[in-house]
């Protein structure tokens, strides 16, 4: 390899890493304004309601145990028993638990930014069937218990949008916020009539709630047999949890998904029976399944992925620049390669800035067609005539379309850029299989230069 084409090869490697120093400042803004549309969105969560899990409704019964214990006195040893005293609540689960919720989603705006609401109009019903003598056999008469109460945990009770009654068998009851279950965290709970806790009882409920809530919206099967019913108007649900839907359908209308679980999936009656005692149950609550109200590729998300293409982008673009150079015999300065690339990273700021404002796919377009346009026309000077310009600006316009095809197909991106690569080096070794290396960057001979044929006058 002769010196000029080594020194021409180095300047375009050494330029592509240069190159880098603008996309990775690119990179930053994109994260820094992702970080700012979170900080927008939770502003707004915090001024209305934040994500909202619903966990219950669990039947407490608190009571007094009453016991007697040996005890031994230090001074004499004597051993004596004196009766002591145990507070804690029983909990019982639902029998049947049904929960049916239409969510309708709104977005908020706040400067350039949004975040989505949904409003849930959610009907629960069910049934708990308290055994004889609370469960407890021979050890109910140790027991005394107060007023039970019916509580349900929600994550932010702001986000309650009416008058909540629970009607449980033929009463109505009114709820009263605070759950009172210090297991559920946040919620509210509905004082019951006594019972028969000797005799055992059936108790069918039903409530309405309608329910504010920003980005998630999940709750916990609490039922021995539960069946969840959702429906909304967001096309994109994100499913998430420790239970995937049994069925589901999304269309560009919507979703509607159901859920059905039992007690031998959830084991939460186990994890209840482990919970008695604690302040905080992490292992209830966050036996859940619900949906993601996000966008799951936002606009930042899309340029973050479009720039870590950026490198391969500029790499292709200069090795078809090098190739006009070559196969053409001209001569292309390293600043003029240079001034081709800064052109192609500021594309990705073009991209950036117009996604704000109008849809990606527009921006996408608008950006890539003024690169495009800016760079054929350069080329098309620095190549020295406008039909290479011009074939220029189409490779570089199909290498835009592919590249928003790899954005696209995520799942098939890798495959995409495999065979892009592939197309790229096969297009470069046909088109160089006749071309003599050893020749590239030298002076071409002066015509009648034969050896041994120079001619005298």
């Amino acid at each position: 390899m002769n010196r000029a084409l080594a020194f021409k090869l180095g300047a375009i490697a050494i330029l592509i890493l240069l190159l880098l120093i603008p996309l990775t400042m690119i990179d930053g803004l994109i994260n820094e304004r992702k970080r700012y549309q979170d900080g927008v969105i939770n502003d707004i969560a915090r001024s209305s309601s934040f994500n909202q899990q619903i966990t219950g409704p669990i039947l407490v019964v608190p009571y007094v145990k009453k016991y007697w214990k040996w005890m031994t006195n230090g001074k004499t040893g004597e051993r004596h028993k004196e009766q002591r005293e145990e507070r804690g609540h029983l909990y019982f689960l639902p029998e049947r638990f049904v929960f049916n919720s239409d969510l309708t989603t709104e977005r908020r705006a706040r400067g350039i930014y949004e975040a989505l609401l949904y409003h849930s109009d959610s009907k629960v019903s069910g049934l708990f069937r308290v055994p004889e003598k609370m469960g407890l056999g021979t050890n109910f008469d140790q027991y005394r218990f107060s007023t039970p109460y019916l509580s349900v945990g929600i994550n932010d009770i702001r986000g309650i949008r009416n008058d909540l009654k629970l009607h449980l068998n033929n009463q109505t009851l009114e709820f009263a916020p605070g759950s009172r279950a210090p297991i559920l965290g946040d919620g509210v709970h509905a004082v019951l009539p006594m019972m028969d806790l000797e005799g055992g009882q059936t108790l069918e409920f039903a409530f309405d709630l309608k329910l504010q809530g920003t980005e998630r919206f999940s709750l916990v099967p609490v039922g021995r047999d539960s069946r969840v019913v959702m429906k909304a108007d967001w096309p994109h649900p994100s499913f998430f949890g420790d239970f995937l839907p049994s069925s589901s359908d999304v269309n560009d209308k919507g979703f509607t998904a159901e859920w059905q679980t039992s007690f031998f999936a959830t084991n939460l009656e186990e994890i209840l029976r482990r919970c008695h005692g604690d302040d905080h149950c992490n292992n209830l609550i966050n036996r859940r399944f619900g949906v993601s109200f996000l966008d799951p590729v936002d606009q930042y998300l899309k340029t973050d992925r479009a720039i870590k293409y950026a490198l391969l982008f500029i790499t292709l673009t200069f090795a078809t620049f090098f190739l006009f150079e070559i196969l053409k015999r001209l001569a292309v300065h390293p600043v003029q390669y240079a001034l081709v690339g800064l052109a192609l990273a500021l594309f990705y700021l073009l991209l950036l800035s117009l996604s704000e404002h109008i849809a990606f796919v527009k921006a996408y377009m608008i950006s890539a067609a003024a690169c495009v346009g800016l760079i054929g026309f350069y080329t098309s000077a620095v190549l020295r005539s406008w039909q290479r310009g011009l074939g220029f600006a189409g490779l570089l316009a199909a290498l835009y379309a592919l590249l928003y095809g790899l954005l696209s197909a995520e799942d098939y991106a890798l495959l995409m850029g495999s065979l892009l690569v592939f197309g790229v080096l096969g297009c470069t070794m046909v088109l160089t299989r006749k071309l003599d290396w050893y020749s590239v960057g030298r002076s071409p001979s002066p015509r009648g230069g034969e050896p041994g044929g120079n001619k005298q006058p």
